[in-house]
């Protein structure tokens, strides 16, 4: 379910690219029986380093994913990228059980990831990588996972910054 979704704000056009990762019937036991809902998990991101992962439930598909919009884009990351469209450095990150270990690649491999993990690190504009996931196979936990790891990423010019170390 791959789609470009442009959102105009005051005559500028922001490429926003959506993908839904996941839509699941979910239903609440009430006093008269079973009240139905959806659930979309979706990750926005432009692709320049960028990503945020949000999700939405409502009583139909379309509410639910525009609810699963807004969530990502208040929760959108900024992402530190290398020449050749990779990470800085080997990080892990965690969300309940779910693991995921990112490394950085050499130019011309592409992005060795699956499921959640794909997406988002697709979406980021992360063009060379390996990355697993370990622990659990749920979906929202590993792409939010992934979004803790890539948020934890820091490049040498921060680290410099940090130790009050003059770069030149």
């Amino acid at each position: 379910m791959n789609k470009k979704k442009y959102t105009k704000t005051k005559n500028q056009e922001t490429p926003w690219e959506e993908r839904v990762i996941q839509v699941k019937r979910v239903t609440k036991v009430v006093k008269g029986g079973k009240k139905l809902s959806f659930r979309a998990i979706l990750v926005i991101g432009n692709e320049n380093g960028q990503v945020g992962v949000g999700i939405g439930k409502a009583s139909d598909v379309i509410g639910a994913v525009k609810k699963a919009v807004t969530d990502a884009k208040k929760n959108i990351i900024t992402i530190p990228l290398t020449r050749n469209s990779s990470i800085p450095h080997i990080i892990n990150g965690i969300f309940g059980a779910a693991t995921v270990i990112i490394k950085p690649s050499a130019q011309g491999s592409g992005v060795i990831a699956g499921g959640s993990v794909r997406t988002v690190i697709e979406l980021a504009g992360i063009k060379n990588i390996l990355a697993k996931q370990l622990g659990s196979s749920n979906t929202l936990n590993n792409a939010r996972a992934t979004i803790n790891a890539l948020s934890k990423l820091k490049t040498f010019k921060n680290i410099a910054q940090d130790r009050n170390i003059l770069i030149y």
